[in-house]
């Protein structure tokens, strides 16, 4: 399996228009040597849209989860600012940033993927490691999105010992982001369809 770096991921569409999306990144070394990323968005997605409109990205590293659970619950309006080197956006609070441009797609009919080449690489603040906390909110944000893929006795199961992290380790905002995905997968399963 190839490594996967989760980050948040900024496109724009046709007219500039920001979308900001967590994502799991695929390590995609270049035949050259370089460093390469790839983008696998679902079908239908936003990012996908995006990606086809505009073929570039930037893939945003923080140590903030609550961007990663706010874009989940629905609060996808975080600060960004404009990239330097390929059309698109920073996240403000990023501790670094990679910007892409799309070199080829390898189409697929669930997930199309996006070889990108790094255009461009900017540290901001250090990275002082996560806490544990930080490391259940961004798998419980993962759980959260794939409420429609994965049996509910999974999730719960793997909920229920992330939870044990959060309570050991967690600061303020590692609580509201947990707070928001709990929300988020209760809401899912008061409204599910009985089986």
């Amino acid at each position: 399996m190839p490594m996967i770096r989760e980050c948040i991921v900024t496109t724009i569409n046709a007219e500039g228009k920001v979308h900001i999306a967590p994502l799991g990144l695929i390590a995609d070394p270049l035949a050259d040597g370089g460093e390469g990323w790839i983008i696998a968005p679902f079908k239908p997605s936003t990012t996908l849209d995006n990606l086809r409109a505009t073929p570039f990205a930037v893939a945003n590293f923080t140590d903030d989860v609550l961007v990663f659970a706010g874009c989940l619950t629905g609060n996808k309006d975080w600060p960004t600012r404009a990239s330097t080197h390929v059309p698109g956006a920073v996240l403000e609070g990023a501790l670094a940033h990679a910007e892409l441009a799309v070199d080829h797609v390898e189409e697929d009919e669930q997930r199309p993927r996006f070889h990108c080449r790094v255009a461009h690489e900017a540290t901001h603040a250090p990275f002082k490691g996560f806490n544990r906390a930080q490391v259940a909110v961004i798998e419980a944000a993962i759980l959260a999105s794939r409420l429609h893929m994965l049996p509910r006795e999974k999730i719960e199961r793997e909920l229920a010992y992330l939870q044990i992290a959060v309570e050991k380790t967690a600061g303020p905002r590692e609580h509201e982001a947990w707070r928001l995905l709990v929300e988020k997968i209760e809401d899912h399963y008061k409204h599910a369809s009985p089986e």
